[in-house]
């Protein structure tokens, strides 16, 4: 099968696939969400600030996407490796939307089990198994 870029390059027509596209300020990809923890009912203010390329900034293998929770900052480092592989899959790249909405379900996640850190480094299997579960194609 031929990459979308190949097709392209050759004039072919190309069907589109829904996708979250890069629109609007960073810090509005994702609007503020809630999390209420199953374990102890605390409800977790959470807010997204950005996504940025962390293999150049903190040396991993990452991209990283910042929230306050509750006005503290949180980083969600999902593992790089995953994008390379859905890259090979779907013929296209991950948007930093689409990504957003990844790193934002992996800490929904965490902070129903009361689980906060400072920085979650997320392994590319829960990346892709993320990334299935929302629906990206």
């Amino acid at each position: 099968m031929l990459s979308v870029r190949v097709a392209v390059e050759r004039g072919e027509i190309v069907p589109s696939v829904p996708l979250l596209v890069n629109t609007g300020p960073m810090n509005t990809f994702i609007g503020a969400f809630a999390v209420t923890s199953k374990l102890s009912g605390h409800v977790y203010d959470c807010r997204f600030s950005h996504i940025w390329n962390a293999i150049a900034t903190r040396h991993s293998d990452t991209i990283d996407a910042k929230f306050l929770v509750d006005g503290e900052g949180r980083i969600v480092g999902l593992h790089h490796n995953a994008f390379v592989e859905f890259r090979s899959k779907a013929g296209r790249d991950l948007t930093d939307r689409e990504a957003s909405f990844v790193a934002a379900e992996y800490l929904r996640e965490r902070l129903e089990e009361e689980d906060e850190r400072p920085l979650y480094d997320v392994a590319p299997e829960t990346v892709t198994c993320l990334i299935q579960q929302i629906g990206i194609k």
